[in-house]
């Protein structure tokens, strides 16, 4: 079945959080803030691709979802950034968000993020300095 339009609905993943965490150790007299930051989230991305030739796949799967960043640990661990999604479309695909052209891909190979992942928090231990030692 030839598929010539689709709509679907493009989620980014969200940034994770970042912790909040001071060091306890039995010989450390104040340890001070050691949270990590949050990792990315994951972008939408799609590539034009000559294999392709119908929009059909997306007819059963309607929502596309990048997956998330992890939180921040302890001892300054950055959290997992999450993985991106590369969707391959036919050539010659306009991407319209809201009436507006987002991207036109005409070549093969091209790709367009259309979807930006979430920027990650940050954790305690970013925003230590020598007047502030336990931002909480």
């Amino acid at each position: 079945m030839f598929v010539d339009t689709a709509i679907v609905q493009v989620v980014a993943g969200r940034g994770g959080n970042g912790a909040l965490n001071f060091r306890h150790e039995k010989f450390v007299d104040k340890g001070g803030p050691d949270g990590g930051d949050g990792g990315r989230g994951g972008n939408v991305v799609f590539e034009a691709s000559s294999n392709v030739n119908t929009l059909a796949d997306f007819r059963m799967r309607q929502e596309i979802k990048a997956e998330d960043g992890g939180a921040g640990g302890k001892q300054q661990m950055h959290g997992k950034n999450g993985a991106d999604i590369l969707v391959k479309v036919p050539v010659g695909t306009l991407v319209l968000r809201d009436g507006v052209a987002v991207a036109d891909l005409i070549q093969h190979g091209q790709q367009a993020i259309i979807a930006r992942g979430g920027d990650g928090g940050f954790g305690n231990a970013h925003f230590k300095s020598s007047t502030r030692q336990a931002p909480r």
